[in-house]
């Protein structure tokens, strides 16, 4: 059997436990998709009447603040399953399973692909499961299929960068407590992006930070896919942004594996 195929392998073995975890608990991935959705709700229903632009009322303004927002959410969802995954490693680091894992004859990438892999299964439940909510409360994309197959690419991929980002919190943080707090900034960021309201409504400050961080031209680009609006240059600083943050993150998360095999 060649190094490959080992690796191969045994990444399914570890993808399988994080699945069999995933059915096990099923309540972590509806909390994980439960949040965004009370997000949705409480910024359609009780800000959408105010932050919409509809000439007809208040129903049409939060129909097409729904539109605008959905977006948003769907990366707000990205972000909080994220956050789980970083738990999820920190636990495996603290209660000493991946040190038993260091002892056996397995390829040690296959551990953290194991994290990652299983993330993107929850994160793809959880985004169709808010999706679906959105879709009934009235969101109207103008998608057809290829801007819904790249949409849906898009996400994925920043499902994978942030996952690796939080799977290296979650290894160099030393508690479950500590890396349920570490990757916060990720649920702020999203709220200081055009995912929200326009960047241009924003004070200078707050401008200036939403402008040139990553979920901007993410929410650009996904918005654009699903409703046609201008994309321009934000669809390339949106797949930069996403390959920068994933091999760094790769980098770091696999150093940090390797650093310390008495945890």
């Amino acid at each position: 059997m060649n190094t490959l195929t080992r690796a191969t392998g045994d990444s399914a073995t570890m993808v399988g436990r994080q699945l069999r975890h995933q059915l096990r608990y099923p309540s972590m991935t509806i909390m994980l998709a439960g949040m965004p959705i009370v997000l949705l709700l409480v910024f359609v229903y009780v800000f959408g009447g105010a932050m919409g632009s509809g000439a007809a009322g208040a129903s049409d303004a939060r129909a097409q603040y729904l539109d605008y927002i959905a977006p948003g959410i769907m990366l707000l969802t990205v972000a909080m399953v994220a956050q789980g995954t970083a738990i999820s490693v920190a636990t495996d680091m603290t209660q000493g399973i991946i040190a038993r894992f260091r002892t056996m004859d397995i390829a040690r990438v296959s551990v953290l692909t194991g994290h990652v892999v299983g993330a993107l299964v929850q994160t793809l439940f959880a985004l169709a499961i808010v999706t679906g909510v959105a879709l009934l409360l009235g969101f109207r994309p103008t998608a057809g299929p290829v801007e819904w197959t790249a949409a849906a690419g898009l996400l994925v991929l920043v499902a994978f960068a942030l996952t690796w980002l939080t799977v290296a919190l979650g290894l160099v943080a030393d508690s479950v407590e500590t890396a349920s707090n570490t990757p916060m900034p990720l649920m702020f960021l999203p709220f200081l992006s055009s995912g929200f309201v326009p960047t241009d409504t924003l004070p200078t400050g707050l401008r200036w930070v939403a402008e040139y961080q990553p979920f901007t031209p993410i929410s650009e680009t996904l918005r654009g896919l699903l409703m046609g609006t201008e994309i321009g240059d934000s669809a390339v600083l949106a797949v930069a942004w996403c390959a920068v943050i994933a091999l760094a993150a790769y980098i770091w998360a696999k150093r940090l594996y390797n650093r310390d095999p008495a945890r």
